[in-house]
Formats: structure tokens, sequence, C-alpha cells
């Protein structure tokens, strides 16, 4: 069973849940996608348990986090993250975001200064993205199945049904967590927060983009794209190479694996981790 130490720590009036594990001198925090929380890095945490202390968590309203009834934004997240940051971590580390994760990091980003050595972006979604073009009407739909999905994942059997796509891609013990704190009605209600989250925050990063992070910063782009989903994957792969041609120490690189490469390619991404933290030493 999972049995890393976790606490409850305080942000801007919430709580959010966070795990630390590992040793050493160096320091990684986790920024999990949207729907996800701290268990979603789970697969990436024992390549690097003997180079840094890593720290994961939930975000406020989700998993074992205290609830929240308010609509938080991606800036809310942000000054989340950054707040956590602060009452964790005590100096300079590496940053690795997931999916909506990355939105999220690179708005804390601009606040986070020096004390950021390096940036990992996990497949994300650069605001450019022509599939964000029409994201109010896809929100809206995924808004309506999500709504159906609430009501049936509190029965067992309907929730396995609902998470089967993430279940061969983690152990045992991980997925039985997943299973107990994401994919249950108040999770499937955080993650319709989250999609609500995301389409306000996209004409925002459009118009004002945020800083372009200082630190080094790789992106990894998911090669296989779902059934139906490659033309849009491949879109999505472009504007992340481009994202990552604006930087001023950026690199972009493709990964054969679908959007978990944490999942699936662990070791990739703890070696990833691995470089920004030697490059940043």
């Amino acid at each position: 069973m999972r049995d890393a130490p976790g606490q409850l720590v305080p942000v801007n009036g919430r709580t959010v849940y966070v795990e630390e594990s590992g040793q050493g001198q160096d320091w990684v925090v986790f920024e999990a996608g949207s729907g996800c929380g701290r268990t979603f890095w789970d697969p990436v945490l024992p390549p690097l348990a003997d180079q840094a202390r890593l720290v994961a968590y939930d975000r406020a309203g989700r998993a074992l986090s205290g609830r929240t009834t308010q609509q938080l934004s991606i800036d809310d997240l942000a000054a989340d993250l950054i707040a956590m940051i602060e009452a964790v971590v005590p100096g300079e580390f590496v940053l690795v975001a997931h999916s909506m994760g990355g939105l999220v990091a690179r708005r804390a980003a601009e606040r986070l200064g020096s004390r950021l050595r390096g940036l990992l972006l996990v497949d994300p979604t650069p605001e450019t993205s022509p599939v964000y073009d029409t994201w109010d009407q896809t929100t809206k739909k995924i808004d309506r199945m999500l709504a159906v999905t609430q009501t049936l994942s509190r029965f067992r059997l309907l929730a396995r049904l609902f998470s089967g796509n993430v279940r061969p891609l983690f152990s045992a013990d991980t997925y039985q967590a997943m299973l107990a704190e994401n994919f249950t009605p108040a999770g499937t209600a955080q993650t319709r927060k989250e999609m609500r989250a995301v389409a306000a925050a996209i004409p925002q990063f459009r118009a004002h983009p945020p800083q372009l992070p200082k630190c080094p910063t790789i992106v990894l782009s998911a090669a296989r794209a779902a059934k139906g989903r490659e033309r849009q994957n491949a879109a999505i792969r472009e504007h992340q190479r481009l994202y990552a041609d604006t930087l001023p120490d950026g690199g972009h690189e493709v990964v054969d694996s679908a959007h978990f490469i944490q999942a699936e390619q662990p070791h990739l991404v703890a070696d990833r981790i691995g470089r920004l933290l030697s490059r940043g030493s």
C-alpha cells in the first residue's frame, strides 16, 4: 500500500494535502494535470528517491485536500502552489507539471523568480493551440458528460469503468488510491471546476501570456494520440515546439507515449528532472 507521509498545509485560506518523499539536498515539486492528484506522479518518484526531496500534492478541493465550494481560477491555483512551496520547500527547486498543470506552473513561475532552478512541462497544451479555439463549446460538452459521471461514480463498479484508461498505467495500490480519491462524485465535481478554470484562463493567457520562465525548461510531447485525435495531437505537438522555441533556455522532445508520459515513461521523466537538477546546481 502507499505509505508516503502527508500533511495538510494551509494556503490562502484553503488547505492542500502534501506528501514528501526521497532524500538529498535538492528539491522537486510536482503539479498534476486536470482531474489528477499527487498519486499520478507515483511512477516517477522511486527513480528519484535517492537524488532529491520530492513534493507531490493535491490541489485545494481534490483528493485529500480540504473541500472548497468556490470556483478557483488558474491564478488562484498558481497562488496556492506558491504558498505551498513557501511553506514546505526551503530553497531552490525544480518544478514538474503535467497537462493543465503547465498553465498553473507557468503562471506561478512568474513569481518564483530565482528559486526556480528548472521547469519540466509534461505534455502541456499551450494556449495558442487550435484546440482552444472552440474550448467553450468543448467544455460545455465535457461538462454534460462529467455531470452524468459524477452521479454514477458513487457506484464502485462504474467508477472502475470510468477510470479504465488509467488502470493499466499504474500499480495496483496507486490505482486503488486514485479510485478512492479522484474517481468519486467529489473528485468528478472538482474536475468540472478545473475544466471551467481552464476555459476562463485561455482568453487571458492569449491576451497576456505569462512571462517566459528564465530557468532551463524542457517540454515533453506525447507522440501517441487517442484514436481519432491524431490531427489534434499533431497540432498540439507543433505548438509545444513553438512554445519551447520562444524560451531563453528551452528544449523540446517528442516521447513515445500517450498523454500520461510520467506513467508510460517514468524513467525518462526522472532522467530529464535529473538533468535540470544538474544544470541548476
